[in-house]
């Protein structure tokens, strides 16, 4: 292909991209399947690499992020954004509409807007074409995000007309990215976002693209900073304006003939606000015609034709009566407040979460302190300030105790951690949702043995640790509550069968610091067995596939102790296989296109289900892991590939379909 020919097909490809991102991401009605917007997109990358020249800002390529950045540069907005002034009731509503009225002669109708709990943004559009984005700042100065922003599929990089506009929106995280993403860190051990407009605000100020690219983010743009051949002459009309230029807008805007109407839609969005899949804190009242506005004008800070009204906040006051602590599995002890019960959001609240030390002496909580709590949405309610003039000079400061309020241990603060740790592994808070997590599914998956019976175990002094689970004695358990004869009958037996787990089971069952079930895999096949395992020191343990320097250390640590090493004595004696069971590396065949490679599927396969293909993979000799990385050798991708498959693309891995994946069996 010539240079002519490649730009004519990157230009169609470009154009039917566009399109099927807009009908996607905008209209939520999608007119092609993953598997072929991917293919398209692949091609289009393909070319642009092969004729560099040939690729232009506004091609759906730069979507997946570039190389980091050093720093943001300060951009300076043409018009400045302002932030608007607040109103929180309804005669505050009635205040500022009187103020309107007092300043233009005619009659006022109004836009109301939903006020999305984001980041607020600028995007510059040239010609059509997206050429710069950037955040609020203070409000005249902020910081160029353009190549975060371009990561954002519902920001078009080409409008449907090429205008030359600056257009104002507000990027957030929907709730269902805010969930998957904390669960993400939560499983990493590293600090949860507190709300979806700090998790947006933080992947947009990444300095590596990529980043902002894997957090799923969203926009509604509502309005126009700098518009030289504006047509409008209201609000309303720009928002139908920026819908047909191919920007998304929120639907739920409403035009309001006076203050009442707007009244009435706010009380209504104060009770539906859980409905939404993203969050909201108020509601954004502007007055509708434009010439009117600029009769209005500005104050210093705000403009005289817009309010904000805030929702009540979901607070409320109460007295703090104790501080309770738990020891989690890891060892981690957190505070928690416990509370006069009072109502909150809807739902009566006696505790609330006080995170960690450094908060408790930064807000200077006292046991006895009258304290505001507040509930955003379904997070867990926290201590947000202490009211200190209700003091009466009986209140206790709190000290976190030097030792485990389980097991008396010493408590230590590791390097880089606020939380405080117990690191003793026979602590019995540790040991109970340890053995939680031991007999789940995807470790020793022993059925019957749920956390209320794990407790209740635990509260009859029948079991300390790991090993006795396997030392229960069948007439102590028929004299607990709740347990028969057949019940008895099939616990017992259900504990005896997962002795003979593979190695890899007891492995993510014993529960080592960022060991998750792929690594407990990898670390079996690569040692056989328990032995081996423990006598890895961490050099050797860095070796292995997947295994990083702060797991491999965690590992190392994990098996020098001497409690450790008569835990996994005592469990050889009680009869617990050591061994991994699955096909060991020298087993596998040499000539398998999937020997010794780590591989990724993903997508739906006519032939087989994702559980199959993996298990013939893993027969084959290959290494099947849950994501893609610079590790990965090879993807193979089915139908409605995603995600997986835009990664592979930008690493630059062999990527095989499902008829590549069959021909490679049948050869």
């Amino acid at each position: 292909m010539n240079r002519a020919e490649a730009q004519q097909k990157i230009e169609a490809l470009k154009k039917e991209l566009e399109q099927y991102g807009y009908e996607y991401y905008t209209l939520d009605a999608p007119s092609v399947s993953d598997y072929e917007y991917d293919k398209k997109l692949r091609e289009l990358i393909d070319l642009e690499e092969e004729f560099p020249d040939l690729q232009t800002p506004d091609s759906p390529s730069q979507r997946v992020g570039g190389k980091p950045l050093d720093a943001f540069e300060k951009v300076e907005h043409d018009i400045p954004m302002l932030s608007l002034g607040n109103a929180f009731d309804d005669q505050e509503l009635r205040d500022f509409d009187r103020r309107v009225r007092n300043g233009t002669d005619e009659e006022v109708s109004y836009v109301c807007e939903l006020k999305i709990d984001g980041l607020a943004v600028s995007l510059r559009y040239e010609d059509g074409v997206f050429v710069r984005g950037a955040t609020r700042g203070d409000g005249t100065v902020g910081e160029d995000i353009t190549k975060n922003l371009r990561t954002i599929r519902n920001i078009p990089l080409r409008l449907k007309k090429p205008e030359t506009i600056e257009v104002r929106g507000e990027a957030y995280m929907p709730k269902p990215s805010f969930i998957k993403l904390n669960e993400a860190r939560e499983a990493k051990e590293e600090e949860p976002f507190a709300n979806p407009r700090n998790a947006a605000a933080g992947s947009l100020r990444q300095l590596d693209p990529k980043i902002a690219a894997s957090r799923n983010l969203d926009i509604f743009t509502y309005g126009v900073g700098l518009w030289e051949d504006d047509p409008a002459e209201s609000h309303s009309e720009h928002l139908e304006t920026l819908k047909e230029l191919g920007l998304k807008t929120n639907p739920e805007w409403k035009r309001c003939k006076d203050i009442e109407e707007v009244i009435e839609y706010v009380h209504s969005w104060v009770e539906r606000r859980p409905d939404l899949d993203y969050e909201i804190d108020g509601i954004v009242i502007k007055v509708d015609r434009l010439d009117q506005q600029r009769t209005l004008g500005f104050t210093a800070k705000s403009p005289r034709w817009a309010t904000a009204y805030k929702f009540p906040a979901e607070e409320a006051v109460t007295q703090l009566r104790d501080i309770e602590l738990s020891v989690g599995r890891t060892g981690a002890v957190t505070p928690t407040a416990i509370l006069d019960p009072v109502k909150v959001a809807g739902t009566t609240v006696q505790r609330a979460s006080l995170h960690n030390e450094d908060l408790i002496r930064e807000k200077d909580i006292r046991i006895g302190d009258t304290v505001v709590i507040k509930k955003a949405g379904d997070i867990i309610p926290e201590v947000v300030r202490v009211l200190t003039e209700h003091r009466t000079g009986d209140e206790e400061p709190y000290y976190m105790p030097e030792k485990c309020p389980e097991c008396e241990s010493q408590l230590v603060r590791l390097e880089e951690e606020v939380a405080l740790r117990c690191i003793n592994p026979n602590c019995p808070a540790q040991l109970r949702e340890g053995l939680i997590h031991f007999v789940s599914r995807n470790a020793m998956d022993i059925e019957g043995l749920g956390e209320k019976v794990i407790a209740q175990l635990f509260s009859e002094n029948l079991i300390h640790n790991i090993a006795d689970l396997y030392k229960l004695d069948r007439e102590e358990l028929l004299k607990l509550e709740r347990m028969g004869e057949k019940s008895v009958e099939n616990l017992l037996n259900a504990i005896e069968a997962s002795k003979e787990k593979s190695l890899e089971k007891l492995l993510f069952g014993l529960g080592i610091r960022f060991v998750g079930a792929k690594a407990a895999q990898t670390l079996a096949i690569e040692f056989e067995t328990m032995e081996r395992l423990q006598e890895a020191d961490t050099e050797t343990l860095e070796q292995v596939p997947e295994i990083g320097e702060k797991m491999a250390d965690s590992i190392a640590r994990y098996f020098a102790k001497p409690q450790v090493i008569e835990l996994l004595d005592e469990l050889r004696e009680l009869g617990l296989n050591m061994e991994y069971k699955g096909k060991k590396k020298d087993d596998q065949p040499v000539d398998s296109p999937f020997a010794d490679k780590t591989i990724v599927l993903t997508g739906k396969m006519e032939q087989y289900s994702r559980s199959e293909a993996k298990k013939i993979v893993q027969e084959l000799g290959g290494n099947v892991t849950g994501s893609v990385s610079k590790k990965t050798d090879l993807l193979i991708a089915g139908e409605d590939a995603g995600s997986k498959y835009k990664k592979a693309e930008e690493l630059g891995i062999e990527i095989w379909d499902e008829e590549q994946f069959m021909n490679a069996l049948s050869n």
